[in-house]
């Protein structure tokens, strides 16, 4: 029994010696490693100050200025681990780590697709410049200003001041409409007046009334006007300009007050604006037959 001791103690002392011995003899690979992993820290540091203000520029949303900065100073921590590991001659350890890494992100790229894809098109609609925050935009059945492009999601107030949070790979993947591009909209207004109207004088004083409000040989147009059919009640027409705007809430605006502008003008013309008109007309068969049956009484 005490025999036994004796050989464990002893091979415990040998193995202890061993690691000793080892670890005197690459106290300089360990030494290379530490200051490696320690300028790797600081260097990531500066990277990621550098890369958020150079981010910042380009991108409006801080949250995803920071994203984009701490991706870059997660890639100089992780290069500057793998030198170390190669300094220490940990190779193996070196490629199961790497081994990994790889597994263990395709887990979590299939666990986390649809977040993995938002924060990508987060990213890539921060970047985009026909697209920005404060801009009127018209989307996936939704038209709005845009208040908020965050890593996962894409932020919406529409005319009536709700919110609407669409995720980011619908913006990226569907059409949308960006009225804030141009500083021009054009208004489009279809009306009809009555068969016995003066159709070169209502059109006369239709041009007149918009031009009036809303110049347009300035941006080198005119009013267009055009008789489009012979309606059921009215002959109908469309007349479009142009006017200075960025979100449809203005061209709302200017398509109301031209409206009540007209209507003002064709009052003092005397032009008529006719409704549908719908005629009854009953049966005199059975008004005959009654009066048949008074008669014979």
């Amino acid at each position: 029994m005490k025999t036994e001791t004796i050989s464990s103690f002893k091979k415990i002392t040998e193995k202890l010696e061993a690691w000793l011995d080892t670890l005197i003899t690459n106290l300089p690979n360990i030494g290379v490693a530490f200051l490696v992993l320690l300028a790797s820290y600081f260097i990531s540091k500066l990277i990621y100050n550098i890369t958020f203000k150079i981010s910042k520029r380009q991108i409006k949303q801080v949250s995803i200025s920071k994203l984009v900065a701490r991706g870059a100073s997660i890639v100089i921590v992780l290069l500057g681990l793998f030198l170390a590991l190669g300094a220490l001659n940990l190779g193996k350890a070196l490629t199961g780590l790497l081994t990994g890494a790889g597994i263990s992100g395709l887990v979590i790229g299939l666990a986390l697709q649809g977040t993995l894809s938002n924060t990508i098109s987060g990213i890539v609609l921060s970047f985009r410049k026909n697209i920005r925050i404060g801009d009127w935009i018209e989307t996936n059945g939704y038209s709005g200003e845009v208040i908020d492009i965050n890593v996962n999601y894409f932020v919406i107030r529409e005319a009536d001041n709700n919110t609407v949070v669409l995720p980011n790979k619908a913006i990226l993947e569907n059409p949308f409409k960006n009225y804030t591009l141009t500083s021009k909209m054009r208004v489009n207004i279809e009306c009809g007046v009555g068969y016995e109207s003066d159709l070169e004088k209502v059109e006369q004083i239709t041009k007149e009334t918009i031009e009036k409000f809303y110049n347009q040989k300035n941006i080198g147009k005119e009013v267009e006007f055009y008789y489009t059919e012979f309606g059921d009640s009215s002959i109908n027409y469309i007349t479009r300009f142009w006017v200075d705007g960025e979100s449809s809430l203005e061209k709302l605006r200017a398509k109301s007050k031209c409206i009540k502008e007209i209507k003002k003008a064709y009052n003092r013309e005397g032009f008529n604006i006719p409704f549908p008109i719908r005629t009854l007309q009953f049966d005199n068969k059975l008004i005959d037959k009654t009066q048949n049956v008074a008669s014979s009484n």
